[in-house]
């Protein structure tokens, strides 16, 4: 059974930073894709990044390009997403998922593991 741990979540003031990480308990975790999501209260789950499994093709949300970073160290089974310059809009609960494809794909269907979500809260 497929298990992803997000942690790093936090109140932050707005223009601060965060880095989220996600372990994941997967032996074949560097053949397969991973992506962040992001759900804020009352608004569907919404794709923020993802990256490809060797970690050479990355992609973003419009809103969160140039601001946030996704990366991966497989040697680990931990992917990351390091978030500068926060804005209150980016208050949401964060997830990361895991896709079957090695390459990247930013409809959530394509995710078939979960994590539990880490809360992100940027002040004004």
């Amino acid at each position: 059974q497929v298990q992803l741990a997000e942690t790093g979540g936090d109140l932050v003031q707005a223009g601060g930073s965060l880095r989220l990480s996600c372990v994941a308990s997967l032996r074949t975790f560097s053949t397969k894709a991973m992506g962040w999501f992001r759900q804020a209260p009352g608004r569907e789950r919404a794709f923020v990044a993802a990256i490809s499994s060797n970690g050479g093709t990355t992609y973003y949300q419009e809103s969160v390009k140039g601001r946030f970073t996704i990366s991966r160290d497989n040697a680990k089974n931990t992917v990351y997403l390091q978030m500068n310059i926060l804005k209150p809009e980016d208050t949401a609960v964060y997830y990361c998922a895991a896709t079957t494809f090695s390459s990247i794909t930013i409809r959530p269907g394509d995710y078939y593991a979960w994590g539990q979500g880490t809360r992100v809260t940027v002040s004004s």
